[in-house]
């Protein structure tokens, strides 16, 4: 298993073991219909994100959410697609919305509900931070 995958299994843990987590999955079209091409996520909402005046370049966002309980390993798959840059916008968060982890192909951002719930995750993997002075 390469580090970066170790990595995110760590953080995902430490976020999310013994609970339930929503994994939502966005699909951008150009169109305010629903698409039906989330076999395995239910329906969430619609956003309209850019409202251009011409039709044909209206940008919508349909989010699709399934609600799982978390166990490591069980999004894998979804990682690893993500890591190929096969998918985007992936967003996994417990039932209540108040950590938030956003994985992208060249690694993830967490956001936590507090400001010492952020220290402590910083403080307990400051080696897997950027080296730029602020740590992004």
């Amino acid at each position: 298993m390469n580090a970066d995958r170790q990595t995110r299994r760590v953080v995902l843990d430490e976020l999310f073991v013994g609970a339930d987590v929503y994994v939502i999955t966005p699909l951008w079209t150009t169109e305010a219909e629903v698409p039906s091409v989330q076999p395995v996520a239910g329906y969430w909402q619609s956003l309209l994100v850019e409202d251009d005046p011409d039709p044909e370049f209206r940008t919508y966002c349909h989010l699709f959410a399934a609600r799982r309980p978390w166990r490591r390993g069980c999004i894998d798959e979804l990682l690893r697609d993500i890591a190929d840059d096969k998918v985007a916008g992936v967003l996994i968060t417990d039932t209540r919305m108040q950590r938030i982890h956003y994985p992208y192909d060249g690694g993830a951002d967490v956001f936590l509900a507090t400001f010492e719930e952020r220290d402590w995750m910083r403080d307990r993997h400051v080696d897997w931070l950027s080296s730029h002075p602020s740590g992004l």
